[in-house]
């Protein structure tokens, strides 16, 4: 008896030590990660999927509140323990601990994304990060009201309204409509900024070392935005007194919401005393949209860089990445993921998804610049003072000029 019992042990032992071994060869990989909505849980599948190919990794998500991930991100690389893989919001912030993935994937790689993320991650001529999922400015429209007052949105991009157009026709709805407005606003300098690119202008110069604003494209951006507040297109309550612009459209109040994909599922879920839609935005002197987006990336000091590499190229490749954009309702940064077979709304994400496709480059590297964001409050200003008329749009632009470049000189000094 005793002998069968040592004999057991022994084989114990060998199981656990057998088991310890194939552990200690699975490589786990960090992934500091942030959740806006019900993507987590489908990356963790995703990850399930990856797992099951290669069993010798294993990826822990360390997830953290979107406010906290700058802080802890730099603590982390700081302190020599960067993680595997991080999902990010602004690639340049952590560009010198990042990992070239240029000589992994090929320069070439982002070249089947919308041209508008290129900047944001291609560096100094070096890729950097690879675009996950993107937002895009957009309107959206109440059908009722439009079919009320015979008016027809675009069906194609090519019948896209001009500026002017694109006012005749709100007018035109209000008049034959209960809608007491054309179009709320948000109160949102990247919402007004889609006006600056379809005018033909940008924000910042090309080398990003200083504002562009002050040009023929700002002052004519400014001019439209204040006549749309002049005729009583957009309500002077929002930009001018607070009020939210997703109530008024959800009230019936405004015909039309000048606002974000991010609003597809906020509608579908909040309204159900009208039909909506969403149509192809007006042009100036080109289409364009806004871009915004979160990337992935890994580090040169991650404990296992080139496992992590080949996560990235799983993720955005063009099945896996429709999968995560699709299931998330996301719009995709790629190209060849323009039509996805979304549960909801496939027809609308098609829109924004076309919108960021001829976006110019500037619409997305503008607000990719380290100091958008704060330079974007202050300018947000200018322009209420432009809306009270206390400024010409000559006059604000050149104020935001003024104000733009002394808060880059201030910061890189």
């Amino acid at each position: 008896m005793r002998k069968r019992s040592a004999q057991l042990l022994v084989v114990l032992v060998l199981l656990l030590t057998v088991g310890s071994a194939a552990l200690a060869q699975k490589k786990v990989l960090d992934f500091l990660w942030f959740t806006d909505g019900i993507e987590g849980e489908v990356l963790k599948q995703i990850i399930a999927d990856y797992e099951e190919l290669h069993p010798d990794i294993e990826i822990n998500i360390i997830e953290v509140p979107f406010q906290n991930l700058r802080t802890r991100l730099q603590t982390m690389i700081a302190g020599g323990t960067p993680p595997d893989l991080a999902r990010l919001v602004n690639v340049g912030d952590f560009a010198p601990a990042l990992l070239d993935l240029t000589p992994y994937l090929g320069l070439e790689y982002i070249e089947d994304f919308v041209p508008s993320t290129h900047r944001n991650v291609v560096i100094d001529g070096k890729l950097m990060a690879v675009p996950m999922d993107v937002t895009a400015n957009g309107i959206i429209y109440n059908k009722d009201y439009f079919a009320q007052a015979g008016v027809e949105v675009p069906q194609t991009p090519e019948e896209a309204w001009t500026w002017e157009e694109f006012i005749d026709k709100l007018q035109i709805v209000v008049a034959n409509s209960p809608a007491r407005f054309g179009l709320a606003y948000d109160f949102t300098f990247h919402r007004w900024l889609t006006l600056l690119y379809q005018a033909g202008g940008q924000l910042f110069t090309d080398d990003w070392k200083a504002i562009a604003i002050n040009s023929p494209a700002g002052e004519r951006a400014i001019e439209y935005f204040v006549e749309l507040h002049d005729k009583n297109i957009i309500p002077r309550s929002i930009w001018l007194g607070g009020e939210n612009p997703n109530t008024l459209f959800r009230a019936g109040l405004t015909a039309a919401h000048w606002c974000g994909n991010w609003m597809l599922t906020n509608y579908r879920d909040n309204i159900d005393n009208f039909e909506w839609g969403v149509m192809y935005m007006p042009y100036e002197a080109r289409r364009s949209s806004v871009l915004g987006g979160k990337y992935i990336a890994t580090f040169k000091d991650a404990k296992y860089p080139e496992e992590a590499v080949e996560f990235i190229k799983y993720f955005t490749s063009q099945e896996v990445n429709a999968r995560f954009c699709r299931d998330s309702l996301f719009i995709s940064p790629r190209l060849d993921n323009a039509q996805l077979d979304y549960e909801f709304g496939a027809e609308m994400f098609e829109i924004f998804s076309n919108e960021l496709a001829v976006s110019p480059p500037v619409a997305g590297s503008d607000w990719a610049h380290p100091f958008a964001g704060r330079i974007g409050d202050d300018f947000r200003e200018i322009i209420v003072e432009a809306l009270q008329h206390e400024l010409t749009p000559r006059e604000a632009v050149e104020k935001m000029e003024r104000v733009g470049n002394a808060i880059l000189e201030e910061y890189m000094n």
